[in-house]
């Protein structure tokens, strides 16, 4: 390499030509025809000539020659038809230099202008030659097409990204433009980049088109976790208050048309055959059902008799296996959704309500197929014996639980259920159930669209009435599976890893603390213990419309009872395996959205002070529970400040952001 020789070097995805001005060793002082002087290792050069530049010459006139050179150089490779080269040579997949390939292009002549016209040619085009400074190998016909593929997704992927970032910023609340000021309509995105952008805001890195959605962002300067959801929301794709997780976790909420179909059919189907010779006839038994007020689909209802000195309670579920069969499209839409959804905004039912609110659902003066649990009881609460019938009944009361709180004194059925209700649960604390007492925070929208918010009593007559008596009729149907060794989905309950009270001793803190302490609960088609409630076997079967653990649990009922054939332990196996994920989900999305909806009602009490319980201490702060509202935050730690578990505090709300799943609190 001498001064003065044209080199050439790639710089930016682009071939320069440049005249070598200083020669040390290995490395290169250049002068480019950007009229830019470059250090350089020799090792980069995409190309040298023999020819020189004099000396003499002024840089100007150096630039002008180098322009000219490249210009010319450029206009050779024009001429190079590399598509129908690779045509001639790609069967012979070996690797061609650059005086080969130069004497290929250029049969006639062949300088350093047709080498460089060469490399200059096939570094632009990749297509069909892999490049190699000095080299060529050609690819194969699928690597070829590998390649069209791959350009042509880049294409499609760069005409989205500039549609993406063009409507971003017209719409981005720092634009000025009429349309994101509000003066006018927004503009219409285009259809894929919805899809792209929601579906990154929802999956983050593991969207399907995250790299296209993160260059969209970066280019219409918009952070994903600060200003993305406000902006869909602006743009009508998102609401402001979107329930998210029903998005990301692919929840359906309406039902297919097969589903739908069948249901009708059913409902139409009121006069079904109620197998009348095989049923108990309990239609003039007075029965009740206890429920809150906004309840549509009433599954259970109670009554009670008096037998001499004791009393005979009945726990009545309605019949909904009598209707849904194994395996028809309702009953695989059930399996598949597990369980109803409950939100404070929306119910997601596990059942068409064609069905969960007609046909199936305790109404009042309607006759209905059941499973009846009766247990005689003595007046102190001991159980003398028990049966599991089918039957036909006839609510005759519908309750609300404020009419049975009002009416337990006045009422000697009311005032004797509630009576005998403490004196099972007792029965229950002498066997070691851990009852945990805490007040629900109850949370609805009204009509306008606004949040409200009550605290309920869990130990009022009516709610504890209600939980007793489910969990006595659950534990009977549980004893009388296990009694005829019917496997069914049994729920069972370890002891808790540590027991802060007992019986009903509890203060708010121990009752929260020991919700911690609680073992998790187990599904299995044997019956085994569940220390939780103090009972030697259980299941859940009092709410078949709204739990599919139930409606399989009623089946098996149903079986020892005659009724239809059993599911054998390995089918019982198998489902328990298909819906605990869906189980898992129904439980995120209820809390995650009741958490969301008391957030957006705490977003309007920012600045009031309320009462709070210190529960432990962290390194950085202390975790604390607002006792009004039964939700835990984190206390800052401050100079000074001392606390112990249980203390009870003043709080003022300082900031909530319920989007954000943020809540913070200061003291005093």
């Amino acid at each position: 390499m001498d001064i003065g020789n044209i080199v050439e070097y790639i710089d930016h995805q682009k071939i320069i030509c440049a005249v070598v001005q200083q020669v040390k060793e290995k490395r290169l002082r250049l002068l480019a025809e950007t009229n830019r002087e470059v250090n350089l290792s020799s090792a980069r050069l995409s190309h040298h000539s023999r020819h020189r530049l004099d000396a003499a010459l002024s840089r100007d006139e150096t630039i002008a020659i180098l322009k000219e050179t490249a210009a010319r150089r450029h206009r050779l490779a024009a001429q190079i038809d590399i598509k129908n080269l690779w045509k001639i040579l790609n069967e012979e997949q070996a690797w061609i230099d650059l005086a080969t390939m130069t004497g290929l292009c250029f049969p006639d002549a062949a300088d350093s202008d047709h080498e460089s016209a060469v490399v200059r040619a096939f570094f632009q085009d990749r297509l069909y030659f892999k490049f190699n400074h000095d080299r060529f190998f050609p690819h194969s016909e699928s690597q070829v097409e590998q390649i069209l593929h791959r350009r042509r997704k880049e294409a499609r992927q760069q005409k989205l990204i500039d549609a993406g970032t063009a409507w971003l910023k017209k719409i981005s609340p720092a634009s000025a433009t009429p349309a994101a000021a509000g003066t006018g309509p927004l503009p219409a995105p285009p259809a894929p980049i919805v899809d792209i952008l929601k579906t990154y805001y929802l999956f983050g890195k593991e969207a399907r088109d995250a790299a296209v959605a993160v260059t969209i962002l970066k280019n219409a300067g918009i952070d994903r976790d600060r200003d993305l959801f406000t902006t869909l929301t602006a743009a009508g794709i998102f609401s402001k208050d979107e329930n998210i997780e029903l998005l990301r976790k692919d929840i359906p909420i309406e039902f297919s048309p097969q589903v739908i179909k069948h249901a009708d059919a059913l409902g139409n189907a009121a006069n079904m055959e109620l197998q009348a010779g095989q049923r108990v006839d309990l239609t003039q038994l007075p029965l009740m059902t206890i429920d809150g007020q906004a309840t549509l689909d009433f599954d259970d209802a109670i009554s009670i008799e008096n037998e001499g000195k004791n009393y005979r309670i009945g726990i009545h579920i309605t019949d909904v296996a009598h209707y849904i069969r194994k395996n028809d499209p309702i009953d695989i839409n059930a399996m598949g959704r597990a369980s109803s959804i409950y939100m404070p905004d929306q119910k997601i039912p596990m059942i068409p309500p064609v069905l969960s609110e007609g046909l199936f659902s305790l109404k009042a003066g309607k006759i209905r197929p059941a499973i009846s649990t009766r247990v005689l009881m003595t007046p102190w609460g001991d159980i003398l014996e028990y049966d599991v019938v089918p039957s036909l009944i006839r609510v005759s009361s519908q309750l609300f639980y404020r009419d049975v709180n009002l009416s337990v004194d006045t009422s000697p059925s009311l005032r004797s259920l509630w009576d005998l209700a403490q004196k099972y649960r007792s029965h229950r604390l002498d066997a070691q159930a851990t009852q945990i007492s805490l007040p629900e925070i109850h949370l609805w929208l009204d009509e306008k669209g606004q949040i409200c918010l009550n605290r309920i009593d869990r130990e009022s007559p009516a709610r504890l009435m209600v939980t007793e008596l489910m969990i006595l009729g659950n534990a009977m149907m549980a004893r009388f599976l296990a009694d005829h060794d019917m496997p069914a989905i049994f729920r069972s309950q370890a002891e808790p890893s540590k027991r802060l009270y007992k019986g009903l001793e509890g203060t708010l803190f121990q009752n929260w603390m020991q919700r911690r302490k609680l073992s998790r609960f187990a599904l299995d088609h044997k019956p085994e213990k569940h220390a939780g409630l103090g009972v030697m076997a259980y299941v859940t079967a009092t709410s078949p419309i709204r739990k599919y653990t139930d409606l399989v649990t009623q089946r098996q009922i149903r079986a020892v009872l005659g009724l239809e054939t059993p599911y054998t332990a390995e089918e019982i196996d198998r489902i328990i395996t298909a819906i605990r994920p869906p189980m898992s989900e129904v439980g995120r999305t209820q809390q995650k959205r009741y958490r969301y909806w008391l957030l957006r009602y705490l977003e309007g009490q920012v600045g009031q002070k309320t009462t709070a319980c210190v529960l432990f201490r962290r390194r950085q702060n202390y975790q604390i529970l607002l006792s009004e509202y039964m939700i835990e935050c984190s206390l800052a730690l401050s100079e000074g400040m001392m606390l112990c578990p249980e203390d009870n505090i003043e709080v003022t709300i300082q900031h909530v952001n319920a989007r954000g799943d943020k809540l913070s609190v200061a003291l005093g």
